[in-house]
């Protein structure tokens, strides 16, 4: 299976430049960027952005730059209308079709490449599945203990629950897990070209199995920074 990493990120963001921000004297999308590195081919490294830095440092490191359209670039700009945009400039590029589809987010450094090259084995094993992403269990946030506000200003539940009882004990609550969002391996054919999986993430296709990771998360603030050396330390990355 002809195997593809596309590195995704905009220039546009609210914490500037916050993809190429210093991490131990690194611009924070490296992280991602040499994790994907280890697993494939080097002629098969893309980048996508709207921004010259972050085109520039994932070049340093090896990447193709794909420089996105202004109106795939915007706040309002859909993730998988750019991802769709790469994709075909690789397609292009390489002269041949993707199967498999490696998408980082390049705020993001809590990523190994063991998660990455797992991720591909999985569907290399069974192309049936349609993406696999990392997940982690977060049961405080669990939807049966979310609310939203109705037109009378109430809090009521999202939805209607088929049980008798819900425990008020999260512990006592079925497993709920969150997609990470540092990255997504799509088997190509069967989850983006269809776009047809469960909201919101309709390109993940309808066989999406998880890997299981803990501590994973985007950087929106300087905090995120500070945390994220704290992790990178913790796994042995910095």
């Amino acid at each position: 299976m002809n195997k593809y990493a596309l590195l995704t990120g905009r220039g546009n963001n609210s914490l500037p430049g916050k993809n190429v921000l210093p991490v131990f004297g690194k611009p924070l999308l490296t992280y991602c960027a040499v994790a994907a590195k280890k697993v494939l081919e080097n002629n098969n490294l893309f980048v996508s952005s709207d921004d010259r830095d972050i085109l520039e440092a994932a070049a340093n490191i090896g990447y193709t730059a794909i420089l996105r359209p202004k109106e795939l670039s915007g706040p309002d700009a859909q993730h998988i209308d750019a991802i769709l945009h790469g994709l075909n400039v690789i397609e292009s590029v390489a002269n041949e079709s993707v199967d498999i589809l490696v998408v980082m987010l390049a705020n993001s450094a809590t990523i190994k490449s063991e998660w990455i090259a797992e991720a591909i084995n999985m569907i290399e094993n069974d192309p049936s599945i349609t993406s696999v992403v990392p997940v982690y269990k977060e049961q405080d946030h669990h939807p049966f203990r979310a609310k939203k506000i109705d037109n009378e200003g109430k809090l009521v539940p999202y939805f209607d629950f088929e049980e008798d009882f819900v425990s008020t004990n999260r512990q006592d609550l079925s497993a709920n897990y969150f997609l990470s969002h540092n990255f997504w391996v799509l088997n190509v054919n069967k989850s983006i070209k269809l776009n047809d999986g469960f909201k919101p993430w309709t390109f993940l296709g309808k066989k999406t199995m998880p890997i299981f990771v803990e501590g994973c998360f985007d950087v929106h603030t300087m905090e995120d920074i500070e945390k994220t050396k704290v992790w990178l330390k913790a796994n042995k990355l910095d």
